[in-house]
């Protein structure tokens, strides 16, 4: 089993999502892709190191007291003088969101040479002048760390296309672990079907490609191998989050299973497709206590003990 200093690092964006609710009523959250997964990894027990860029603004303020609250640890560096970045978005009747952004991506990054694991995801690995140099870190880190990945594009900041998708395919090719929606997919290759679209990722590196479907549940893809994995029934308040809970739910199940570090790199290709398995369902069940409730708000390890359901990895 992982010890609380396993020493993963994510890196990305933190910023305030500022929901409007069907009602017309305004609500401020903390989130980011990136910094949800964190916060998602420090309520599983992970105490992650995470890197990213929030300013000494009120905002800032409470984004750094939202991410302790949940044992994730900020890297050197992640507070600056710049302006917190803000989400603002607005759900529909499903509870889904439309996002808008007003976002800078310029962080002072870490070495990654003591991580065992290394998450990247979102905007902060498109949007210039940080992508860069998180592509960098990504490449560095592959000598000492397994490699986690979710595109969980966002059009409106990053749309173009040919761009973005030379990026994704880079970065796919660099992980070892990638998680993508559907969403997503639909987006970067309009003319193929999801399932071809995680075949082709699947043979282009990683040991594990994951495609989300919502509550249609999952597809994993490993090496020649699919596994449908079902959805979790659960009462939608809204989606906020819930890709990123997933997300680091399979970051916790990799950990558990003794998967993380370059070293254990051949032993992740090598690993039963059952015990994929269980990973990929242990996180539809953090993603499903997510949805649960408003906001990106994933739960607590000792909130998932105890349910037959939730079992984790």
């Amino acid at each position: 089993m992982h010890t609380p200093d396993s020493r993963v690092l994510v890196v990305g964006e933190a910023l305030t999502d500022v929901v409007t609710a069907l009602d017309g009523n305004h609500r401020e959250h903390p989130g980011g892709s990136p910094a949800n997964v964190a916060v998602t990894l420090g309520r599983l027990g992970d105490r992650p190191r995470f890197a990213t860029a929030v300013g000494h603004d009120d905002r800032g303020r409470r984004l750094a007291a939202w991410l302790a609250q949940s044992e994730v640890v900020l890297t050197p560096g992640s507070v600056g003088s710049g302006p917190t970045s803000v989400a603002a978005s607005r759900l529909d009747a499903d509870g889904g969101a439309d996002y808008e952004f007003a976002l800078t991506w310029a962080p002072d990054l870490p070495r990654a040479a003591h991580a065992r694991l290394v998450h990247v995801g979102s905007v902060a690995t498109l949007l210039e002048p940080g992508a860069g140099d998180v592509l960098r870190l990504v490449e560095e880190a592959r000598a000492t760390a397994t490699i986690t990945y979710d595109p969980n594009l966002r059009p409106s900041i990053c749309p173009d296309r040919t761009a973005v998708r030379r990026r994704v395919e880079r970065l796919v090719q660099l992980a070892d672990v990638v998680k993508v929606s559907d969403e997503d997919l639909a987006w970067l290759y309009p003319a193929e079907s999801f399932e071809r679209v995680l075949d082709r990722w699947a043979l282009a590196g990683p040991a594990m490609v994951v495609g989300t479907r919502g509550p249609a549940g999952a597809l994993l893809v490993a090496g020649d191998v699919r596994v449908d994995v079902p959805g979790r029934r659960a009462d939608v308040v809204d989606t906020i989050g819930a890709g990123d809970a997933f997300m680091g739910g399979l970051i916790h199940g990799l950990l558990g299973a003794g998967l993380d570090g370059a070293g254990r790199r051949d032993a992740l290709a090598e690993a039963p497709v059952g015990r994929l398995t269980e990973i990929v369902t242990f996180a539809g069940g953090v993603a499903a206590a997510t949805v649960a409730r408003a906001g990106a708000n994933p739960p607590w390890l000792a909130e998932l003990d105890g349910s037959a359901d939730l079992v984790g990895a």
